[in-house]
């Protein structure tokens, strides 16, 4: 079972709105109901679980570039709306599922460089991310640091489990909405 929402930066605070998964068939679709659940272009959430065995956040800031996190890649790469996120943060086309696209090394045809999944020795912001060899690394996969303005440190993200998204909204003040509308 999942529980997705949306927290809409205002002025005035977060503003939160159930996200109905049946409507998000693809990454674009979620991103787009982002989009269109900003005030005035400023910050969303999504937030979105699965029971207690993964969790992902998205973060959509006007028409910049969305940034992901999945707090477990290989066990969210085994439902399907975690399979999204993680598809996008490994950059594989979310079209094509055939795994002989993917050479042993971990890289995609074409790619000159491994997959990348962050470590906790990736602490400097200026750094690349460590290269993984796996396809779907296990434990955090995206960026971490996605949050860290809006009061949820990377390190901080990156330890959460079971009840991450309270505590997600705990930190960002928004915990009244997010159960309002869960």
């Amino acid at each position: 079972m999942y529980f997705a929402a949306l927290l809409a930066r205002t002025e005035d605070g977060w503003e939160a709105s159930d996200l109905e998964l049946d409507d998000v068939e693809s990454l674009s679709d979620l991103i787009d109901l982002a989009r269109s659940a900003a005030v005035d272009d400023d910050t969303v959430v999504a937030l979105i679980e699965q029971e207690d065995a993964w969790f992902g956040v998205i973060r959509v800031d006007g028409e910049e570039d969305p940034r992901y996190f999945v707090s477990n890649a290989s066990v969210a790469d085994r439902s399907s709306y975690g399979a999204m996120l993680t598809k996008e943060l490994l950059g594989t086309d979310e079209e094509d599922d055939e795994l002989d696209e993917l050479d042993l090394d971990g890289t995609e045809d074409g790619e000159d460089e491994p997959i990348a999944a962050y470590t906790d020795e990736d602490d400097d912001e200026d750094d690349e991310p460590r290269a993984g060899s796996e396809p779907v690394p296990a434990g955090p996969l995206g960026d971490p640091r996605l949050l860290d303005d809006l009061g949820v440190g990377h390190k901080e993200l990156m330890s959460l489990d079971g009840e991450a998204l309270s505590e997600i909204a705990d930190a960002l003040g928004a915990t009244d909405v997010l159960e309002a509308v869960r």
